[in-house]
């Protein structure tokens, strides 16, 4: 199969040197950075033999890559709105069209936040036989801006994380719509790490989160849930602001491997899901069991599906009822290390990169 991914990169830097290194080692060039779900994702479509190609949509098309006009956020944000607007995100769309008519994929997996990505660019590449998948972590109504929602009806199948938003997809138009979290972990990446004494001295905290918490009307469960542990040896690491009553556990920003070694780094990593994700199944519930690490996460309807509750992680009711549990699991040692030992062989039997994407490929076939 050959399978064309458009899709963002948001950590450059990083992207860079990872091509560079592969480069220098004679490997292929990863397509995302290592870390990213698609960065996986694509190393296990390879390891089948599928023919894979990258398109980023965040990659400047004129000047030689180049942002092609300095422009200021609220500029720049009218443009995302209505990219017809700027010559360059519309040579951005002739770019994808070319590539897709040079490489004929039979599918195109589209990454969710590409509302650069005109309806009609999409319905030219399918004109030409290829199908559509879309994949996203976060909620059509919430999100989407206009062309990504007015791009549904071209959607041969959406998967996303939780089951509301696949039923929004749905009622945008979508063919098919899957709730199947598109995180999972990787062993060999998603792993307990050895901390040098240096890294525990830095990292280590009874209590830890990393992730994002602003703004509040997007992550007020998440605040409200951190607030409650002020009085735990908690830490707090997001690449983004911090609102100011968790500003004092805050110890800077974290990604890729440094968020593995901070996770595991803690005796406890807590995980509430955002205000826009009702079912759950985000990243971190699949990351941090990978690492072997206690979890405790908000009662979303959606995590008994994956887990079982009690065993492999422990669910929280309401801030107070966090509290009593993370006050429990820290007295009692054995507990909280037997569910963690759990978790991680639950991960490593039915969600790893390789088990998401061969269900995705069986969806695939179906649609």
């Amino acid at each position: 199969m050959r399978i064309l991914i458009v899709g963002p990169i948001h950590h450059a830097a990083e992207y860079t040197r990872a091509r560079r290194d592969a480069a220098a080692r004679g490997e292929p060039l990863p397509l995302f950075p290592p870390g990213y779900p698609f960065y996986f994702y694509a190393e296990a479509l390879r390891a089948q033999g599928h023919e894979m190609e990258v398109f980023h949509f965040t990659a400047g098309a004129l000047f030689g890559g180049r942002q092609w006009v300095k422009l200021g956020g609220k500029v720049r944000a009218g443009l995302q709105r209505f990219p017809r607007l700027s010559p360059e995100y519309m040579a951005r769309n002739r770019r994808l069209a070319g590539q897709a008519r040079a490489f004929e994929p039979d599918w195109v997996w589209l990454i969710g936040g590409s509302n650069l990505i005109l309806p009609e660019t999409l319905a030219g590449i399918k004109a030409q036989g290829a199908k559509l998948a879309f994949f996203s972590g976060t909620s059509p109504v919430v999100f989407a801006l206009p062309n990504e929602r007015k791009a549904a009806p071209l959607f041969d199948l959406a998967a996303t994380n939780d089951f509301y938003h696949a039923m929004q997809w749905l009622e945008l138009g979508a063919a098919r719509a899957e709730a199947l979290p598109y995180a999972a972990c990787e062993p060999s990446y998603h792993r307990p790490y050895a901390l040098s004494a240096e890294e525990r001295a830095a990292y280590g905290c009874d209590v830890a989160f990393v992730g994002t918490l602003t703004p509040p009307n997007l992550y007020s469960r998440r605040v409200r849930a951190l607030e409650a542990l002020r009085d735990f040896d908690l830490g707090v690491w997001s690449v983004h602001p911090v609102p100011a009553s968790l500003q004092p556990f805050y110890r800077g920003g974290a990604l890729g491997e440094k968020m593995l070694r901070i996770t595991c780094a803690a005796k406890i990593a807590v995980n509430p899901h955002g205000d826009f994700m009702r079912w759950g199944g985000n990243m971190r519930l699949f990351e941090a069991a990978g690492c072997r690490v206690f979890q405790i996460a908000d009662e979303a309807p959606g995590v008994p599906e994956w887990f079982t509750p009690g065993e492999e992680i422990v669910l929280y009711r309401d801030p107070d009822h966090l509290r009593e549990l993370a006050a429990y699991y820290l007295a009692h040692d054995a507990e909280r290390e037997r569910i963690a030992a759990a978790g991680q062989a639950r991960v490593y039997t039915d969600h790893t990169y390789a088990q998401r994407t061969a269900r995705l490929l069986t969806l695939m076939e179906n649609s």
